[in-house]
């Protein structure tokens, strides 16, 4: 009997991808914050991806996805370089920090992220990092940013990136 080959990681999972919203607005987006947004060729191998397969990859100041990469992979990896101060963006290459508080900043940042791309929003981005496989201490990321979350909207604060309503401050 044969069997089957694994699927990749994530594959049939119901969550939103660029194919889905185009590669426009996340580009634009991007823009604001000095990134470059390259799109990578169906099947190819995305650049920079620590978790390979379809999520978005990242080295120095660009984001590398394909059509099949999930929207909230995408504005993970692009929150780990608006996280850093431009000369640390330079040296990135796959795995941008070890650090706690900046992970756990880029967790609420990618929702706050979804919010400025028409049709997403942080509730999409949330509920696919939930589908995706993302674990918090109150079982969702929702919960997270909404009620265990303090030191991380601190952070995004201190950093400028949000302001004190918790709105995020889009670069001109």
């Amino acid at each position: 009997m044969a069997s089957a080959a694994p699927l990749p990681f994530g594959a049939g999972i119901d969550v939103l991808r660029l194919t889905d919203i185009g590669f426009a607005a996340p580009t634009a987006l991007l823009a604001r914050y000095g990134l470059t947004l390259e799109r990578i060729a169906g099947g190819a191998a995305i650049p920079g991806s620590y978790w390979g397969d379809s999520e978005a990859g990242i080295i120095g100041n660009i984001v590398y996805a394909r059509d099949d990469t999930p929207v909230h992979s995408l504005l993970h990896e692009a929150g780990h370089l608006i996280v850093l101060p431009p000369q640390r963006r330079a040296q990135v290459h796959t795995d941008a920090t070890d650090s706690v508080p900046e992970e756990d900043a880029v967790c609420v940042l990618q929702g706050l992220l979804g919010d400025a791309l028409p049709g997403v929003g942080r509730e999409r981005v949330w509920a696919d990092m939930d589908a995706w496989g993302y674990t918090f201490r109150l079982g969702s990321a929702r919960a997270y940013a909404e009620q265990d979350a303090d030191a991380a909207w601190r952070w995004l604060f201190e950093h400028g990136l949000i302001d004190a309503d918790r709105r995020l401050r889009l670069p001109h």
